[in-house]
C-alpha cells in the first residue's frame, strides 16, 4: 500500500510538472481503475490455477517490473498501458490476501482483524503520499524505490510455509438485481467511485496547480487519507443511529460545502487547506461504506457477499470515469475544476437521496446493521466482513460485466 499508494501520487505529480494537459492525466490515471475492474475475472482464474502463493508472487513482480518500467520512458500513453497493469495486478494481491486473511480468522476475532486490515491500509496509503519528497535528481529514484516497496511485498508471502486457503467460487448477482433491492445503495457507490476517482487520480495535480510545493502537496493529499480514517468512527456510529439515507443526505451536503470553501482563493495554501482536505477525506471516505451498510440492511445474510461485490463493481465502474470528468473541468475552470466537479456529484447524490426518501419507508434503527470502515479493495474483502457468514461465498465480476 505504501508503494501502491504513493505511485498514484507521484504520476499525477509528474506529469504536472511536464505540463501534460488535465484531460491526459485524468485518462492516464483512470486506467488503474480500469484495470481493476477488468482484472478481477481473470485474476480469480490465476490464484484458482496457480494457487495464493504463485499467484501472489507472479503478480506482484509484475506490478514491481511495470511500476519499474515508467522510468524508461515519459510517454503518458505509455504511462496509461502501465497503470492498467499495476490497477489489474493490484486486484489480484487484494484477492490472496483477503482469503487468506478469511480463512484464518475465526467468526470470534474476524470483526477485529477486519479493523486492523482497513487500519493498515489507509496508514500504508497515507504514508506513500511523502514519498514525492524524497530528492529525485535523475528521475527515476522514485519509481526505483516503489518498485522496491512492491517487491518486498512478495517476500512474507514467498516464503510462508503454511498451507494457502481455497479461493471461493464465483457467485452470480446482477446488478439490475441490485438496483432493484437498493437504488441507494448502489447510486451512491457510484457516486464515490466517480469522486475518490477523480481525487486520486487528479488531487496531486490540482494541489500543484494551485501553488503547492511539492512537501505541502504531499501532506494535503496525506490528510485527505488519514481524515478518510480519523471520521469513519463517528459517521458510522450516527449511520447506526439514524436513517442511514439521512446521514449520506448529510454527508453530501457537508461534502459540497467543503468543495467551495477549497475552491476559495484564500486557502489555497497552507493550513487552511490542510484541513479542509482533512475534513474532505473525512467525509468522502464514508461514503462507499455507508452504501455497503444501507445496502446490508435490505439484503438477505445469503446475499451479502455477491451483493456487496455489486456494490464495489459500480464504484469501480464510477472510479475509472472520475478522473476523465475532473480533468475536463479543470481544463475548462482551472485547478477548482476538479472540485466544482465532486460537488456536482455531491449535489446529484443528496437530490438522489432525498427523493428516495419520499419513495421508501426507512427501516426500524434497531434492526440496521454496524456500520464497518472500509477501503475499496477487492469483492474477497466480504467473505470476512463482519456482518457476514464464513460460509458464504462471493464475487460477482462474471455477471456484473455482463451487465
Amino acid at each position: 500500500m505504501v508503494g501502491a499508494g504513493g505511485l498514484s501520487t507521484i504520476l499525477a505529480f509528474r506529469m504536472g510538472v511536464a505540463e501534460h494537459p488535465s484531460t491526459v492525466v485524468g485518462l492516464v490515471t483512470s486506467m488503474y481503475y480500469v484495470g481493476i475492474v477488468m482484472g478481477t475475472g481473470p485474476c480469480h482464474r490465476i490464484i484458482s490455477n496457480v494457487g495464493h502463493i504463485r499467484a501472489f508472487a507472479a503478480l506482484g513482480s509484475l506490478m514491481s517490473a511495470a511500476t519499474l518500467a515508467h522510468a524508461l520512458t515519459p510517454d503518458p500513453w505509455v504511462w496509461g498501458a502501465l497503470r492498467f497493469v499495476v490497477g489489474f495486478t493490484t486486484v489480484g494481491m487484494f484477492m490472496c490476501t483477503e482469503s487468506w486473511l478469511n480463512e484464518k480468522s475465526s467468526n470470534e476475532i474476524r470483526g477485529q482483524v477486519f479493523s486492523l486490515y482497513q487500519i493498515v491500509l489507509y496508514l500504508g496509503q497515507g504514508a506513500g503520499q511523502f514519498l514525492i519528497n524524497v530528492p529525485d535528481q535523475f528521475g527515476a529514484l522514485l519509481f526505483i524505490l516503489t518498485s522496491i516497496l512492491m517487491s518486498l511485498a512478495i517476500l512474507p508471502v514467498a516464503m510462508t510455509r503454511v498451507s494457502a486457503p481455497e479461493l471461493p467460487k464465483p457467485v452470480r448477482f446482477r446488478l439490475a438485481r441490485l438496483w432493484g433491492i437498493s437504488p441507494t445503495g448502489m447510486t451512491a457507490s457510484l457516486a464515490s467511485g466517480i469522486i475518490m476517482g477523480a481525487f486520486y487520480g487528479l488531487g496531486a495535480l490540482f494541489a500543484q496547480r494551485v501553488g503547492l510545493t511539492t512537501s505541502e502537496t504531499a501532506q494535503f493529499m496525506g490528510a485527505v487519507i488519514i481524515g478518510g480514517l480519523i471520521l469513519q468512527w463517528p459517521i458510522g456510529k450516527l449511520s447506526d443511529t439514524f436513517d442511514r439515507r439521512r446521514v449520506i443526505v448529510g454527508v453530501s451536503l457537508a461534502t459540497i460545502l467543503v468543495c467551495v470553501a477549497i475552491m476559495s482563493k484564500d486557502v489555497n495554501n497552507g493550513t487552511g487547506l490542510m484541513a479542509l482536505g482533512a475534513l474532505f477525506g473525512g467525509l468522502s471516505f464514508t461514503l462507499y461504506p455507508l452504501a455497503v451498510a444501507y445496502m446490508n440492511d435490505y439484503v438477505e445474510a445469503d446475499d451479502i457477499v455477491p451483493a456487496s461485490g455489486g456494490l464495489m463493481m459500480a464504484y469501480g465502474i464510477g472510479a475509472a470515469l472520475g478522473p476523465t470528468g475532473g480533468a475536463l473541468m479543470m481544463d475548462f475552470m482551472g485547478p477548482p475544476g476538479l472540485f466544482i466537479f465532486i460537488g456536482i456529484i455531491a449535489v446529484f447524490l443528496l437530490v438522489f437521496i432525498l427523493w428516495r426518501i419520499t419513495q421508501r419507508a426507512s427501516i426500524p434503527n434497531a434492526e440496521q446493521g454496524d456500520y464497518q470502515a472500509m477501503q475499496r479493495t477487492s469483492q474477497v474483502v466480504y467473505e470476512f466482513y463482519p456482518e457476514t457468514d464464513n460460509s458464504q461465498e462471493m464475487d460477482s465480476y462474471e455477471d456484473d460485466t455482463r451487465c
